[in-house]
Protein backbone atom coordinates (compact mmCIF):
# COMPACT_ATOMS: atom_id res chain seq x y z
CA UNK A 1 0.00 0.00 0.00
CA UNK A 2 0.94 3.43 -0.87
CA UNK A 3 2.57 5.55 2.36
CA UNK A 4 1.99 9.17 1.27
CA UNK A 5 2.88 10.74 3.77
CA UNK A 6 6.70 9.38 5.01
CA UNK A 7 9.89 9.28 3.08
CA UNK A 8 12.41 7.27 5.46
CA UNK A 9 12.13 7.88 9.18
CA UNK A 10 11.59 11.59 8.47
CA UNK A 11 7.82 12.97 8.74
CA UNK A 12 7.39 15.60 6.14
CA UNK A 13 6.19 18.63 7.15
CA UNK A 14 2.50 20.25 6.48
CA UNK A 15 3.67 22.03 3.53
CA UNK A 16 5.25 19.17 1.88
CA UNK A 17 2.79 16.91 2.84
CA UNK A 18 0.31 18.89 0.77
CA UNK A 19 2.84 19.40 -2.08
CA UNK A 20 3.19 15.54 -1.95
CA UNK A 21 -0.63 15.39 -3.21
CA UNK A 22 -0.35 17.21 -6.34
CA UNK A 23 -1.72 15.67 -9.39
CA UNK A 24 -3.08 12.86 -6.69
CA UNK A 25 -6.85 11.34 -7.56
CA UNK A 26 -8.29 12.19 -4.06
CA UNK A 27 -11.72 10.92 -2.80
CA UNK A 28 -13.45 12.95 -0.23
CA UNK A 29 -16.06 10.94 1.24
CA UNK A 30 -18.60 12.78 3.27
CA UNK A 31 -19.39 17.14 2.88
CA UNK A 32 -19.48 18.00 6.15
CA UNK A 33 -18.05 20.59 8.43
CA UNK A 34 -14.45 19.09 8.65
CA UNK A 35 -14.02 17.88 4.98
CA UNK A 36 -15.33 21.00 3.70
CA UNK A 37 -11.80 22.58 4.23
CA UNK A 38 -10.74 19.65 3.76
CA UNK A 39 -11.22 19.81 -0.05
CA UNK A 40 -10.53 23.18 -0.25
CA UNK A 41 -6.87 22.64 1.00
CA UNK A 42 -6.22 19.64 -1.16
CA UNK A 43 -8.03 21.27 -4.18
CA UNK A 44 -5.89 24.05 -3.33
CA UNK A 45 -2.59 21.97 -3.51
CA UNK A 46 -2.63 20.63 -6.91
CA UNK A 47 -4.84 17.63 -5.98
CA UNK A 48 -7.56 16.07 -8.24
CA UNK A 49 -10.29 16.03 -5.76
CA UNK A 50 -13.52 14.08 -6.26
CA UNK A 51 -16.28 14.65 -3.15
CA UNK A 52 -18.73 11.62 -2.65
CA UNK A 53 -21.73 12.61 -0.54
CA UNK A 54 -25.58 10.36 -0.28
CA UNK A 55 -26.83 13.50 0.01
CA UNK A 56 -27.74 16.01 -2.51
CA UNK A 57 -26.07 19.45 -2.33
CA UNK A 58 -27.75 22.57 -4.52
CA UNK A 59 -25.93 23.51 -7.46
CA UNK A 60 -25.37 27.46 -5.34
CA UNK A 61 -23.82 24.60 -2.55
CA UNK A 62 -21.64 23.31 -4.96
CA UNK A 63 -20.58 26.17 -7.21
CA UNK A 64 -17.67 27.85 -5.19
CA UNK A 65 -16.22 24.55 -4.94
CA UNK A 66 -16.67 23.11 -8.56
CA UNK A 67 -14.83 27.02 -9.41
CA UNK A 68 -12.08 24.97 -7.89
CA UNK A 69 -11.62 22.27 -9.72
CA UNK A 70 -13.61 20.33 -7.17
CA UNK A 71 -15.74 17.20 -9.09
CA UNK A 72 -18.76 16.09 -7.23
CA UNK A 73 -20.31 12.44 -7.23
CA UNK A 74 -24.06 12.52 -4.96
CA UNK A 75 -26.84 10.50 -4.13
CA UNK A 76 -27.27 6.73 -3.42
CA UNK A 77 -24.78 6.01 -6.07
CA UNK A 78 -21.98 8.23 -4.29
CA UNK A 79 -19.51 5.19 -3.68
CA UNK A 80 -19.74 3.70 -7.35
CA UNK A 81 -16.65 3.06 -8.93
CA UNK A 82 -14.09 4.37 -6.12
CA UNK A 83 -11.11 4.15 -7.88
CA UNK A 84 -9.25 6.99 -6.26
CA UNK A 85 -5.51 6.59 -5.14
CA UNK A 86 -6.20 8.62 -1.81
CA UNK A 87 -9.51 8.07 0.36
CA UNK A 88 -10.45 10.95 2.91
CA UNK A 89 -13.49 8.92 5.02
CA UNK A 90 -15.66 10.87 6.82
CA UNK A 91 -16.27 9.22 10.23
CA UNK A 92 -19.59 8.34 10.08
CA UNK A 93 -18.88 5.84 7.19
CA UNK A 94 -17.48 2.50 8.10
CA UNK A 95 -14.26 1.37 6.81
CA UNK A 96 -15.67 -2.01 5.93
CA UNK A 97 -18.26 -0.58 3.41
CA UNK A 98 -17.95 -2.89 0.64
CA UNK A 99 -16.37 -0.38 -2.13
CA UNK A 100 -14.46 1.43 0.60
CA UNK A 101 -12.91 -2.05 1.63
CA UNK A 102 -12.35 -3.00 -2.31
CA UNK A 103 -10.76 0.13 -2.91
CA UNK A 104 -8.18 -0.45 -0.08
CA UNK A 105 -7.64 -3.80 -1.32
CA UNK A 106 -6.56 -2.15 -4.80
CA UNK A 107 -4.34 -0.35 -3.36
CA UNK A 108 -5.44 2.78 -2.29
CA UNK A 109 -4.69 4.82 1.23
CA UNK A 110 -7.46 5.24 3.22
CA UNK A 111 -7.20 8.02 5.84
CA UNK A 112 -9.33 10.65 7.20
CA UNK A 113 -8.89 14.48 8.37
CA UNK A 114 -8.31 13.85 11.58
CA UNK A 115 -5.52 11.28 11.04
CA UNK A 116 -3.87 14.06 8.76
CA UNK A 117 -4.38 16.71 11.08
CA UNK A 118 -2.39 14.28 14.09
CA UNK A 119 0.19 13.50 10.77
CA UNK A 120 0.77 17.43 10.96
CA UNK A 121 -0.10 19.12 14.22
CA UNK A 122 3.31 20.78 15.34
CA UNK A 123 2.48 21.24 19.21
CA UNK A 124 1.01 19.23 21.46
CA UNK A 125 -1.80 17.04 21.12
CA UNK A 126 -4.30 16.27 23.75
CA UNK A 127 -7.69 13.78 23.07
CA UNK A 128 -9.85 12.57 25.07
CA UNK A 129 -12.88 10.51 24.24
CA UNK A 130 -15.42 8.06 26.49
CA UNK A 131 -19.22 7.70 26.56
CA UNK A 132 -19.89 10.74 28.69
CA UNK A 133 -17.92 13.87 29.59
CA UNK A 134 -15.87 14.16 26.89
CA UNK A 135 -17.20 17.69 25.62
CA UNK A 136 -16.79 18.83 29.42
CA UNK A 137 -13.36 17.14 30.00
CA UNK A 138 -12.04 18.87 26.79
CA UNK A 139 -13.48 21.86 27.37
CA UNK A 140 -12.47 22.09 30.93
CA UNK A 141 -9.36 21.17 29.59
CA UNK A 142 -9.09 24.01 27.16
CA UNK A 143 -10.00 26.51 29.91
CA UNK A 144 -7.34 25.70 32.09
CA UNK A 145 -4.79 25.81 29.82
CA UNK A 146 -5.77 29.23 28.32
CA UNK A 147 -5.96 30.74 32.11
CA UNK A 148 -2.58 29.64 32.58
CA UNK A 149 -1.65 31.53 29.42
CA UNK A 150 -0.78 28.63 26.97
CA UNK A 151 -2.10 28.89 23.30
CA UNK A 152 -4.76 26.42 22.69
CA UNK A 153 -6.70 25.25 19.48
CA UNK A 154 -10.08 23.33 20.64
CA UNK A 155 -11.53 21.15 18.55
CA UNK A 156 -12.73 17.85 16.92
CA UNK A 157 -15.80 16.51 17.37
CA UNK A 158 -16.81 19.38 19.19
CA UNK A 159 -17.45 20.80 16.26
CA UNK A 160 -14.01 23.19 14.76
CA UNK A 161 -11.89 21.46 12.25
CA UNK A 162 -8.23 21.81 13.26
CA UNK A 163 -6.55 21.25 10.21
CA UNK A 164 -7.18 24.45 8.48
CA UNK A 165 -5.26 26.13 11.99
CA UNK A 166 -1.94 24.05 11.56
CA UNK A 167 -0.63 27.22 9.81
CA UNK A 168 -1.25 29.22 13.43
CA UNK A 169 0.32 26.37 15.52
CA UNK A 170 3.52 27.18 17.50
CA UNK A 171 5.62 23.97 18.96
CA UNK A 172 4.67 25.39 22.32
CA UNK A 173 0.97 25.73 21.94
CA UNK A 174 -1.52 22.73 22.37
CA UNK A 175 -4.45 21.55 20.74
CA UNK A 176 -7.27 19.97 22.78
CA UNK A 177 -9.75 17.43 20.28
CA UNK A 178 -12.18 15.32 21.59
CA UNK A 179 -12.37 12.29 19.70
CA UNK A 180 -15.35 10.10 19.19
CA UNK A 181 -15.52 6.27 18.58
CA UNK A 182 -16.28 6.64 14.66
CA UNK A 183 -12.78 8.63 14.32
CA UNK A 184 -10.53 6.65 16.18
CA UNK A 185 -11.59 3.49 14.85
CA UNK A 186 -9.39 3.94 11.86
CA UNK A 187 -6.74 6.23 13.60
CA UNK A 188 -3.25 5.25 12.84
CA UNK A 189 -1.83 8.21 15.75
CA UNK A 190 -2.09 8.39 19.20
CA UNK A 191 -2.33 11.77 20.81
CA UNK A 192 0.56 12.89 23.33
CA UNK A 193 -2.05 13.28 26.28
CA UNK A 194 -5.05 11.09 26.32
CA UNK A 195 -8.29 10.81 28.21
CA UNK A 196 -11.04 7.84 28.48
CA UNK A 197 -13.97 9.32 30.88
CA UNK A 198 -15.50 5.67 30.40
CA UNK A 199 -16.80 3.21 27.85
CA UNK A 200 -20.59 2.44 28.68
CA UNK A 201 -23.21 0.87 25.73
CA UNK A 202 -23.42 3.55 23.25
CA UNK A 203 -23.76 3.32 18.97
CA UNK A 204 -24.61 0.25 19.02
CA UNK A 205 -26.72 1.43 16.04
CA UNK A 206 -23.35 2.02 14.19
CA UNK A 207 -20.76 -0.29 15.83
CA UNK A 208 -21.12 -4.09 14.96
CA UNK A 209 -21.34 -4.75 18.80
CA UNK A 210 -20.20 -3.40 22.39
CA UNK A 211 -16.89 -5.72 21.50
CA UNK A 212 -15.86 -2.97 18.16
CA UNK A 213 -17.35 -0.03 20.40
CA UNK A 214 -14.24 -0.68 23.41
CA UNK A 215 -11.85 -1.65 20.74
CA UNK A 216 -12.55 1.93 18.97
CA UNK A 217 -12.62 3.92 22.17
CA UNK A 218 -9.09 2.09 23.00
CA UNK A 219 -7.50 3.07 19.33
CA UNK A 220 -6.60 6.09 21.75
CA UNK A 221 -3.89 4.73 23.32
CA UNK A 222 -2.30 2.09 20.47
CA UNK A 223 0.02 4.65 19.01
CA UNK A 224 1.37 5.87 22.28
CA UNK A 225 5.35 6.77 22.76
CA UNK A 226 7.02 6.34 26.12
CA UNK A 227 6.63 10.01 26.96
CA UNK A 228 3.19 9.89 25.83
CA UNK A 229 0.93 10.15 28.90
CA UNK A 230 -2.59 8.58 29.74
CA UNK A 231 -5.57 9.21 31.93
CA UNK A 232 -7.90 6.73 32.93
CA UNK A 233 -11.40 6.59 35.12
CA UNK A 234 -10.23 3.90 37.62
CA UNK A 235 -14.39 3.53 38.18
CA UNK A 236 -14.86 2.10 34.89
CA UNK A 237 -14.23 -1.79 34.57
CA UNK A 238 -13.43 -1.17 31.09
CA UNK A 239 -11.03 2.00 31.07
CA UNK A 240 -9.27 0.00 34.12
CA UNK A 241 -8.28 -2.57 31.67
CA UNK A 242 -6.84 -0.21 29.41
CA UNK A 243 -4.12 0.51 31.90
CA UNK A 244 -2.64 -2.99 30.39
CA UNK A 245 -2.05 -0.78 27.07
CA UNK A 246 -0.08 2.39 28.18
CA UNK A 247 3.64 2.52 26.99
CA UNK A 248 4.42 5.69 28.68
CA UNK A 249 3.12 7.76 31.92
CA UNK A 250 -0.42 6.96 33.46
CA UNK A 251 -3.04 8.61 35.65
CA UNK A 252 -5.89 6.85 37.12
CA UNK A 253 -9.19 8.88 38.67
CA UNK A 254 -11.76 7.94 40.79
CA UNK A 255 -14.55 9.09 42.76
CA UNK A 256 -15.14 6.35 44.66
CA UNK A 257 -12.07 5.11 46.19
CA UNK A 258 -8.36 5.33 46.26
CA UNK A 259 -7.19 3.32 44.31
CA UNK A 260 -3.89 1.39 45.22
CA UNK A 261 -0.63 2.51 45.48
CA UNK A 262 0.95 0.00 43.72
CA UNK A 263 -0.74 0.47 40.61
CA UNK A 264 1.95 -0.03 37.80
CA UNK A 265 1.79 0.53 34.32
CA UNK A 266 3.41 -2.32 31.71
CA UNK A 267 6.50 -1.01 31.69
CA UNK A 268 7.01 -0.66 35.08
CA UNK A 269 5.91 2.63 36.47
CA UNK A 270 4.02 4.04 39.25
CA UNK A 271 0.73 5.18 38.34
CA UNK A 272 -0.38 8.63 39.49
CA UNK A 273 -3.91 8.66 41.84
CA UNK A 274 -6.56 11.17 41.71
CA UNK A 275 -9.11 10.34 44.27
CA UNK A 276 -11.64 12.16 46.66
CA UNK A 277 -10.87 12.97 50.37
CA UNK A 278 -12.71 14.85 52.80
CA UNK A 279 -14.18 16.94 50.58
CA UNK A 280 -10.97 17.77 47.97
CA UNK A 281 -9.70 15.98 44.90
CA UNK A 282 -6.42 15.24 45.47
CA UNK A 283 -3.37 14.04 43.45
CA UNK A 284 -1.51 11.83 45.17
CA UNK A 285 -1.15 13.04 48.70
CA UNK A 286 -1.61 16.92 47.62
CA UNK A 287 -4.97 18.42 47.30
CA UNK A 288 -5.90 20.23 44.54
CA UNK A 289 -9.39 21.44 44.46
CA UNK A 290 -12.62 21.79 46.98
CA UNK A 291 -15.15 20.39 45.66
CA UNK A 292 -17.23 23.06 46.58
CA UNK A 293 -15.73 25.37 44.73
CA UNK A 294 -16.71 23.23 41.44
CA UNK A 295 -19.28 26.16 39.98
CA UNK A 296 -20.70 23.10 37.82
CA UNK A 297 -23.32 20.45 39.61
CA UNK A 298 -22.64 16.50 39.76
CA UNK A 299 -20.36 13.88 40.81
CA UNK A 300 -20.01 13.30 36.98
CA UNK A 301 -18.64 16.69 36.91
CA UNK A 302 -16.00 16.52 39.87
CA UNK A 303 -14.98 13.49 37.57
CA UNK A 304 -14.81 15.42 34.46
CA UNK A 305 -12.34 17.99 36.64
CA UNK A 306 -10.19 14.54 37.70
CA UNK A 307 -9.40 13.96 34.00
CA UNK A 308 -8.82 17.82 33.23
CA UNK A 309 -6.49 17.79 36.21
CA UNK A 310 -4.98 14.44 35.61
CA UNK A 311 -4.18 15.28 31.53
CA UNK A 312 -2.60 18.56 32.36
CA UNK A 313 -0.28 16.66 35.17
CA UNK A 314 2.89 19.48 35.58
CA UNK A 315 1.22 21.95 32.92
CA UNK A 316 -0.87 24.21 34.66
CA UNK A 317 -1.08 25.06 38.46
CA UNK A 318 -3.39 24.52 41.26
CA UNK A 319 -4.54 28.44 41.34
CA UNK A 320 -5.23 27.56 37.73
CA UNK A 321 -7.48 24.93 38.16
CA UNK A 322 -9.47 26.77 41.41
CA UNK A 323 -9.92 30.00 39.19
CA UNK A 324 -11.24 27.89 36.27
CA UNK A 325 -13.41 26.02 39.01
CA UNK A 326 -15.10 28.68 40.04
CA UNK A 327 -16.13 30.93 36.81
CA UNK A 328 -16.83 27.84 34.59
CA UNK A 329 -20.42 27.69 34.20
CA UNK A 330 -20.14 24.53 31.94
CA UNK A 331 -20.99 24.05 28.60
CA UNK A 332 -24.57 24.60 26.42
CA UNK A 333 -27.00 21.49 26.39
CA UNK A 334 -25.26 20.79 29.71
CA UNK A 335 -27.39 20.57 32.79
CA UNK A 336 -28.36 24.35 31.58
CA UNK A 337 -30.48 26.27 33.56
CA UNK A 338 -33.36 28.02 31.00
CA UNK A 339 -35.33 29.80 33.18
CA UNK A 340 -37.49 29.65 36.52
CA UNK A 341 -40.88 30.33 35.09
CA UNK A 342 -44.29 30.34 37.38
CA UNK A 343 -41.84 28.94 40.73
CA UNK A 344 -40.21 25.82 38.30
CA UNK A 345 -36.65 25.77 37.69
CA UNK A 346 -36.47 24.38 33.94
CA UNK A 347 -32.91 22.66 32.88
CA UNK A 348 -31.95 21.74 29.19
CA UNK A 349 -29.33 18.23 29.31
CA UNK A 350 -29.81 17.43 25.87
CA UNK A 351 -26.36 16.06 25.21
CA UNK A 352 -27.77 13.49 27.43
CA UNK A 353 -27.97 10.80 24.33
CA UNK A 354 -27.31 7.56 26.38
CA UNK A 355 -28.74 6.34 29.56
CA UNK A 356 -25.55 6.50 31.98
CA UNK A 357 -25.73 10.21 31.33
CA UNK A 358 -29.49 10.71 31.92
CA UNK A 359 -28.27 9.16 35.22
CA UNK A 360 -25.91 11.50 35.56
CA UNK A 361 -27.82 13.99 35.04
CA UNK A 362 -30.37 12.96 37.39
CA UNK A 363 -28.01 12.31 40.62
CA UNK A 364 -27.20 15.98 40.17
CA UNK A 365 -30.20 17.12 42.11
CA UNK A 366 -30.92 16.76 45.64
CA UNK A 367 -34.93 16.20 44.68
CA UNK A 368 -37.00 14.86 42.46
CA UNK A 369 -37.74 16.17 38.82
CA UNK A 370 -39.92 15.83 36.49
CA UNK A 371 -37.94 14.51 33.29
CA UNK A 372 -39.12 14.31 29.92
CA UNK A 373 -37.12 11.52 27.94
CA UNK A 374 -36.92 10.06 24.24
CA UNK A 375 -35.61 10.38 20.59
CA UNK A 376 -33.80 8.17 18.18
CA UNK A 377 -33.12 4.58 19.18
CA UNK A 378 -29.44 3.53 19.19
CA UNK A 379 -30.30 -0.37 19.77
CA UNK A 380 -28.48 0.35 23.64
CA UNK A 381 -30.30 -0.92 26.59
CA UNK A 382 -32.24 0.87 28.55
CA UNK A 383 -32.98 -1.98 31.65
CA UNK A 384 -30.14 0.22 34.15
CA UNK A 385 -31.95 3.54 33.42
CA UNK A 386 -35.32 2.08 35.20
CA UNK A 387 -34.32 2.23 38.61
CA UNK A 388 -33.05 5.88 38.36
CA UNK A 389 -36.08 7.30 37.40
CA UNK A 390 -37.88 5.56 39.85
CA UNK A 391 -36.12 6.92 42.61
CA UNK A 392 -35.36 10.56 41.43
CA UNK A 393 -38.35 11.30 39.09
CA UNK A 394 -41.62 12.35 40.56
CA UNK A 395 -42.65 12.50 36.60
CA UNK A 396 -41.13 10.94 33.56
CA UNK A 397 -42.61 12.61 29.87
CA UNK A 398 -41.56 10.31 27.10
CA UNK A 399 -41.53 10.47 23.27
CA UNK A 400 -39.89 9.65 19.81
CA UNK A 401 -38.45 6.21 19.33
CA UNK A 402 -37.29 5.10 22.59
CA UNK A 403 -39.87 6.03 24.53
CA UNK A 404 -41.64 1.94 24.77
CA UNK A 405 -37.80 0.94 25.93
CA UNK A 406 -37.52 3.84 28.66
CA UNK A 407 -41.58 2.96 29.69
CA UNK A 408 -40.46 -0.95 30.15
CA UNK A 409 -37.65 -0.16 32.23
CA UNK A 410 -39.42 2.06 34.76
CA UNK A 411 -42.29 -0.59 34.73
CA UNK A 412 -40.06 -3.46 35.23
CA UNK A 413 -38.00 -2.10 37.97
CA UNK A 414 -38.43 -2.72 41.23
CA UNK A 415 -38.25 -0.12 42.58
CA UNK A 416 -41.64 1.04 40.86
CA UNK A 417 -45.10 1.39 42.39
CA UNK A 418 -48.40 2.32 40.96
CA UNK A 419 -47.90 6.22 39.94
CA UNK A 420 -44.72 6.41 41.11
CA UNK A 421 -43.25 8.06 38.69
CA UNK A 422 -46.46 9.05 37.21
CA UNK A 423 -46.14 8.01 33.21
CA UNK A 424 -46.82 10.58 30.16
CA UNK A 425 -46.54 9.58 26.69
CA UNK A 426 -46.33 12.39 24.14
CA UNK A 427 -46.33 11.96 19.94
CA UNK A 428 -43.44 14.78 20.24
CA UNK A 429 -41.22 17.34 21.55
CA UNK A 430 -43.39 19.90 21.49
CA UNK A 431 -46.28 18.16 23.24
CA UNK A 432 -43.83 17.03 25.93
CA UNK A 433 -42.64 20.25 26.99
CA UNK A 434 -45.76 21.79 27.21
CA UNK A 435 -47.14 18.41 29.17
CA UNK A 436 -44.20 19.19 31.54
CA UNK A 437 -44.85 22.52 31.76
CA UNK A 438 -49.15 21.55 32.68
CA UNK A 439 -48.25 19.48 35.08
CA UNK A 440 -45.11 21.35 37.27
CA UNK A 441 -46.23 22.75 40.29
CA UNK A 442 -44.34 25.98 42.14
CA UNK A 443 -40.98 24.40 43.55
CA UNK A 444 -41.01 21.42 40.98
CA UNK A 445 -37.59 21.49 38.68
CA UNK A 446 -38.15 19.79 34.63
CA UNK A 447 -35.36 18.50 33.29
CA UNK A 448 -34.93 17.43 29.62
CA UNK A 449 -32.17 14.58 29.52
CA UNK A 450 -33.57 12.11 26.43
CA UNK A 451 -31.20 9.51 27.15
CA UNK A 452 -31.62 8.99 23.70
CA UNK A 453 -30.12 10.37 20.19
CA UNK A 454 -31.75 13.07 18.67
CA UNK A 455 -32.06 12.06 14.56
CA UNK A 456 -35.49 10.75 14.94
CA UNK A 457 -36.82 15.00 15.08
CA UNK A 458 -33.96 16.85 15.13
CA UNK A 459 -30.83 17.37 13.14
CA UNK A 460 -28.65 16.79 16.33
CA UNK A 461 -28.64 17.25 20.17
CA UNK A 462 -27.56 21.00 19.80
CA UNK A 463 -30.84 21.73 17.94
CA UNK A 464 -32.90 19.62 19.95
CA UNK A 465 -32.14 21.64 23.22
CA UNK A 466 -32.46 25.07 21.59
CA UNK A 467 -36.38 24.22 20.72
CA UNK A 468 -36.75 23.14 24.69
CA UNK A 469 -35.41 26.72 25.49
CA UNK A 470 -37.02 28.57 23.01
CA UNK A 471 -40.22 26.97 24.13
CA UNK A 472 -39.45 27.10 27.56
CA UNK A 473 -38.51 30.85 27.42
CA UNK A 474 -41.71 31.59 25.11
CA UNK A 475 -43.55 30.61 28.23
CA UNK A 476 -45.91 33.47 29.73
CA UNK A 477 -45.64 35.46 26.05
CA UNK A 478 -48.63 36.60 24.16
Amino acid sequence: MMNLFVNGDAILNFSERFSSMKGKRVAVLGFGVSNRPLAEMLAGAGALVTVRDKGIKSHDELAGYEQMGIRFIMGDGYLDALNEEIIFKTPGIRADTPQIRAAVEAGALLTSEMQLFFDCAPCTVIGITGSDGKTTTTTLTAEMLRASGAGVFLGGNIGMPLLPEISNMNKDDFAVVELSSFQLQTMKSSPDRSVITNITPNHLDYHADMREYIDAKMKILDFQKSNSLAVLNYDDENTVRALERVRGRAVVFSARTVPPEDLRTPEGGKVTRIFLRDGAIYKEQKKILPVKDIKIPGVHNVMNYMAAIGVLDGIVSEETVLSVARSFGGVEHRIEFVRRFNGVDYYNSSIDSSPTRTMAALSSFDKKVIAILGGYDKKIPYDVLGEPLCRSTKAVILTGATADKIKKAVLSSFAYSEGCPAIFEEPDYRSAVLRARDIAEEGDTVLLSPASASFDSFKNFEERGRFFKQMVNDFGKA
